[in-house]
């Protein structure tokens, strides 16, 4: 079934579609596996460092360190002062979430299109739940928005690889403009 000669890996299997013979191979290619750590293998794992401590260990170590030099705990994001190049990178990451959350439904309401019935029966079901014009523009907004943001903030990521736009006043001109196109986006494609 399968042989390790000293250094070359041979693999015979016979032209068999028995489950037995099926599992017999796994079998000894499972076996044949374990013999990697034979001597002539140890090029696999011979720089690898052998732990010392565990992570609880050294998460300790590094805490009493921290007060043994009296330094303090890191202040995160209470010491920063907001502005628009951090609310637009983290508006981004949290845009391109919801445009793959927008994305399934739009895939969802592309596939409802195969099903059996005419449009204006689901038309007349939608206005049968009685939500509203307002809430559907606001629906259609809330799926549009991220989608469009993302995309246009993407636009001035692919600008700044360019090396374009890299002074302060440049970047909260192109943040801002971001967000106004993205909102007139938004409102002309909830109103479509």
């Amino acid at each position: 079934m399968l042989q390790l000669n000293d250094r070359f890996l041979f693999v015979v299997v016979a032209a068999s579609h028995d489950r037995n013979d099926f599992s017999s191979f796994c079998r000894s290619v499972a076996r044949q596996g374990l013999c990697l750590s034979r001597p002539q293998f140890n090029v696999l794992y011979r720089h690898a460092a052998p732990m010392g401590s565990t992570a609880k260990e050294e998460m300790n170590k590094f805490w009493d360190k921290n007060s043994r030099l009296n330094r303090p705990m890191s202040p995160h994001l209470t010491i920063y002062r907001w502005s628009v190049p951090m609310m637009m990178s983290i508006t981004h990451r949290g845009t391109g979430q919801l445009s793959c959350l927008c994305s399934g439904i739009s895939a969802f309401a592309a596939a409802a299109l195969l099903l059996p019935g005419s449009y204006p029966d689901y038309l007349d079901l939608i206005h049968s739940l009685s939500v509203g014009p307002y809430l559907i523009g606001l629906a259609k907004f809330g799926i549009a928005f991220p989608v469009s943001y993302h995309t246009y903030n993407g636009i001035r990521h692919l600008c700044w690889d360019l090396g374009k736009g890299f002074r302060l006043p440049q970047v909260n001109r192109s943040g801002y403009a971001v967000i106004g196109l993205s909102v007139i986006t938004s409102v002309i494609l909830a109103l479509i």
